[in-house]
């Protein structure tokens, strides 16, 4: 059958299809991905583990077999090889080779034995078995005629593969022996045949070694992923059994450090909303009390104008005080860090702002001043509330005509009042939120300004301190971290 060929045209290429407007290859590509990460999430780690092992063992027998089988080929080649060039140099020296060259020796008398004989002579003259003579080519007669010391060759004489040796005997001839290989090659095919069992078998057992060490070694995963699991479901944080001592169990260790956590985070929250809760209803119990006081007076005729201006001032001063405690809470509610770009201030400058809007507010206490240059990167605001909330704290708890001392001294803030002090059992809670002392509880505030002050040093990685002075009075300081020219303090009384 004839086929005709048509001429080659050039090649061109072809455009791309996500290179087209509106082809579809860029949709088709997503969609491949997107099978691919489906495929992904369908398989268990378990499952990869045991693939992985089962590839791992299964590479490392292939490749051990192919070693084995390779470097057996060649010791076996060699083996024969060496083992034919010696028989047939030991029958060259006998004259058995003559005798079968000059026909004393019947052909049949070597057939039954495991090799093939013939003689070649420089002549080119070939005696000996039929089948090993039609094989026979020049590469024998070179041994002959001198010109080569030994040649081997492989073969197929009768169907089979031959091993062919040319020695050269005394008198000038060659003698050639061929042995078949046909029983060796038979010996590689069935260690062939072992190896691939084997290799097949070790690929199982490793899958199974592997399925069972995921299994088992997965199992505290397992574990942590029913409590998550739990954990949202049913909000319980609880937390789970820790065996052993290996990762695992440190994954299970901060695990449960997570829950804990959480579980604190929450019952703060729940504190918090609690706290806010009782705080809030004194001040909006006031408020409604009055309220339906002026409505009521308002029903039967309306009260004095002294009385109604009274009432007036009772409820803006709760409204203010409704404004600073929900103030209070949506500052104490911010947890994240300093902000990325805080400004570079002198805390100094600070202290005398915050000064200066608390006298405004007190004319029956009187703040001494003295400060120096400490420069801090910080937030302007939030610390001139934090300052601002230690003099009102200082101010509310000195006696009428007393004096707050106040001093910056390398970035240490210390207000100092003259006051009864702070009790020994209160001072570990000063700085709590809504914490109150039993003295604290009959004057006003909401038991969150001391908490802003702490809050504030956190993030800006300081600290604040309470203590009492030796002669009397409360003793609190404010640290924060920054740097400054000590030796020309700035005072004001």
């Amino acid at each position: 059958m004839t086929t005709t060929r048509r001429p080659r045209e050039p090649l061109r290429e072809q455009p791309r299809d996500h290179d087209e407007p509106g082809s579809g290859g860029g949709e088709t590509a997503g969609r491949s991905v997107l099978r691919r990460e489906q495929l992904a999430e369908r398989v268990t780690l378990a499952s990869r583990i045991t693939l992985l092992t089962s590839l791992a063992v299964g590479v490392t027998l292939a490749v051990a077999s192919v070693a084995v089988y390779v470097t057996l080929r060649m010791e076996l080649e060699s083996s024969l090889d060496e083992s034919l060039t010696e028989r047939a140099r030991a029958t060259a020296q006998t004259a058995f080779a003559q005798s079968y060259l000059t026909g004393s020796l019947p052909s049949d008398f070597v057939t039954p034995s495991d090799v093939r004989l013939a003689v070649v002579t420089p002549e080119g003259q070939v005696r000996g078995e039929a089948l090993l003579v039609k094989e026979l080519n020049t590469t024998e007669l070179a041994v002959a005629r001198g010109t080569e010391d030994r040649t081997l060759r492989t073969a197929v004489v009768d169907g089979e593969r031959h091993r062919i040796v040319a020695v050269p005997q005394p008198g000038g001839d060659a003698l050639v022996i061929a042995q078949s290989m046909e029983p060796t090659y038979a010996s590689l095919e069935r260690l062939t045949l072992v190896a691939w069992s084997v290799g097949l078998a070790g690929v199982l057992l490793a899958g199974l070694a592997g399925w069972a060490v995921a299994a088992n070694g997965l199992r505290p995963v397992r574990r942590l992923t029913a409590a998550a699991e739990r954990v949202t479901r049913t909000d319980d944080l609880r937390p789970i059994t820790v065996t052993g001592t290996d990762e695992l169990a440190r994954l299970t260790v901060a695990f449960n450090m997570m829950l804990a956590s959480l579980a604190a985070s929450r019952l703060r929250q729940n504190q918090l909303v609690a706290d806010a809760g009782h705080e809030l209803r004194t001040p909006l119990t006031s408020l409604r009390t009055n309220i339906e006081l002026l409505a009521q007076a308002d029903r039967t005729g309306g009260l004095p104008a002294t009385q109604r201006a009274e009432l007036l001032t009772d409820v803006h001063a709760q409204v203010d005080e409704l404004g600073t405690l929900v103030g209070d809470l949506v500052e104490l509610n911010r947890d994240e860090p300093l902000g990325g770009h805080p400004e570079k201030i002198d805390l100094g400058d600070v202290v005398d702002a915050a000064v200066t809007r608390v006298r405004r507010r007190t004319a029956t206490v009187r703040l001494e001043v003295s400060t120096e240059q400490w420069m801090v990167d910080g937030e302007p605001a939030l610390l001139e509330r934090a300052v601002t909330n230690l003099l009102d704290n200082a101010v509310k708890w000195s006696p009428p005509g007393g004096t707050v001392d106040v001093r910056l001294v390398g970035g240490v803030l210390t207000v100092r009042d003259h006051g009864p002090g702070i009790d020994q059992g209160d001072l570990p809670h000063v700085f709590d939120r809504f914490y109150r002392s039993a003295e604290a509880r009959t004057r006003s505030g909401s038991g969150l300004g001391l908490a802003i002050v702490r809050r504030t040093a956190d993030r800006h990685a300081g600290h604040v301190t309470a203590g009492n002075a030796p002669d009397g009075g409360a003793v609190l300081t404010l640290t924060v971290p920054g740097s400054g020219v000590r030796g020309h303090p700035r005072s004001d009384g």
